[in-house]
């Protein structure tokens, strides 16, 4: 049988199907239902900024406002922090497979110390969710990709393990910004973080959120990013995380250098089953293809190995979109 065992960030994983932060890995007991499902690891939900400074404010104005304060703390240790400290120390002990920690972060100040408690709670790596939006007009671009390379820069300075940092697609160069992360230390990318995005309600006049789950159509802007990024020099690992449902999507992404795909949208719609289907569908395509392990044929289809690269670029489309006109 074929072998779809692989390593990301340093670590082995039986799986190159991974367990994306969300509910689903909220708790130890889901996390040992991952495993059995197959799974080769998991990221944690995800901790926010906004907890941990919230602690670390609560603790240094507690002679000013006691009994406020008492009870911010309590509530903030008791419901986030402390608790996820226990969930990365009660997974690791539970389970075989890598427990990746991950932060939802916008900046780099007040909350780094944090991330050395959760490498000494036991997290194999941590993924680092960077929800940070460009809003100011006199903020350069150049100044806006800043904000990413100090996150890194002082988590590397203070952790052991490995770091990957979870991205949205908007940026000018998105080779050159790859590039500048693992300069500064990253290990791994995961493409692409999902932004909340704003809906309108015309009947109520407001603004609601917009839908949070990924579908499959969404596969295409992050295929081409994968294929060109992975084609590059640098050894940085590509975790995949939009719009896998099938086993037929993992396998795309892998084509396109992806080292692993995560699975979250497909969870909420169909449980642990997805990622049961998603390994059996990849072990038999390997085997019909003879593939005897995934580095056989990982970045097959990514645009350093592709006969004709312009498949990525701008030719292809002029040529499919003059059909239409």
């Amino acid at each position: 049988m074929s072998n779809i065992s692989t390593r990301y960030l340093g670590l082995d994983l039986s799986s190159p199907v991974i367990v994306g932060s969300s509910n689903f890995t909220s708790k130890v007991e889901s996390i040992a239902e991952a495993e059995a499902a197959g799974a080769g690891a998991v990221v944690l939900k995800s901790l926010f900024e906004e907890q941990i400074v919230s602690q670390a404010h609560s603790m240094s104005v507690r002679e000013s406002y006691p009994e406020a304060d008492d009870y911010l703390q309590y509530y903030t240790r008791t419901n986030s922090v402390d608790s996820y400290l226990e969930l990365v120390a009660g997974a690791r002990k539970r389970v075989k497979i890598p427990v990746i920690a991950s932060i939802n972060c916008f900046s780099p100040k007040g909350w780094t110390d944090f991330a050395v408690e959760i490498e000494n709670a036991g997290a194999s790596a941590l993924e680092v969710n960077i929800f940070f939006m460009p809003v100011d007009r006199h903020q350069t671009g150049a100044a806006s990709e800043a904000v990413y390379f100090n996150i890194v820069d002082n988590l590397k300075k203070k952790l052991k393990i490995p770091v990957s940092v979870k991205i949205g697609m908007r940026f000018s160069n998105l080779l050159n910004f790859v590039w500048q992360m693992y300069n500064h230390g990253a290990s791994g990318v995961t493409l692409f973080n999902r932004f909340y995005e704003p809906d309108f309600d015309i009947n109520n006049l407001s603004i609601v959120p917009a839908s949070v789950l990924s579908n499959p159509v969404e596969q295409r802007y992050v295929l081409r990013w994968v294929g060109m990024i992975s084609a590059q020099d640098t050894k940085m690992d590509i975790s995949a995380s939009t719009g896998v449902y099938t086993g037929e999507d993992a396998i795309k992404y892998l084509l396109a250098g992806a080292t692993t795909v995560q699975v979250c949208s497909a969870l909420y719609k169909r449980g642990f089953t997805v990622v049961t289907e998603i390994n059996e569908a990849l072990r038999k395509w390997m085997d019909v293809k003879d593939f005897r392990s995934i580095g056989d044929f990982r970045g097959r289809l990514n645009y350093r190995n592709v006969e004709n690269p312009s498949l990525f670029e701008r030719s292809q489309f002029m040529k499919h979109y003059s059909s239409y006109i």
